[in-house]
């Protein structure tokens, strides 16, 4: 039997360590999502972004915390500019419009609880 390493991981399994940015791949002119956990309490998903790909502005319901893995990024919350570096994570208020655009190609984990 052939062990995989933690960064050979093709998903996340209970109880087993990951480097979460190997989780999903990046793709030339494209955006792409990988849901890791989808409850009823909120969701965590998982994005890559090619340099200059982004996400139009939008809002949502709920608080949800952006963390940047990997890249640089453009995150927009209510027409405030924040340049997002490695390792940096801001916090995305539910009602308030917000954008992202990467600069460099990124990997952000985005967390979303539902709140009552």
């Amino acid at each position: 039997m052939v062990k995989k390493t933690t960064s050979e991981v093709e998903e996340l399994v209970p109880g087993q360590k990951a480097i979460i940015a190997s989780l999903v791949s990046y793709q030339t002119g494209s955006v792409v999502s990988r849901t890791i956990i989808h409850d009823k309490a909120g969701t965590v998903t998982l994005f890559s972004f090619d340099e200059g790909e982004g996400l139009s502005e939008h809002t949502a319901p709920y608080d949800a915390l952006l963390h940047l893995l990997e890249g640089e990024a453009e995150v927009t919350i209510a027409g405030n500019r924040n340049l997002m570096e490695q390792g940096e994570a801001i916090i995305l208020p539910a009602g308030k419009p917000h954008a992202v655009q990467a600069l460099r190609k990124c990997k952000i984990l985005l967390t979303m609880i539902r709140s009552k």
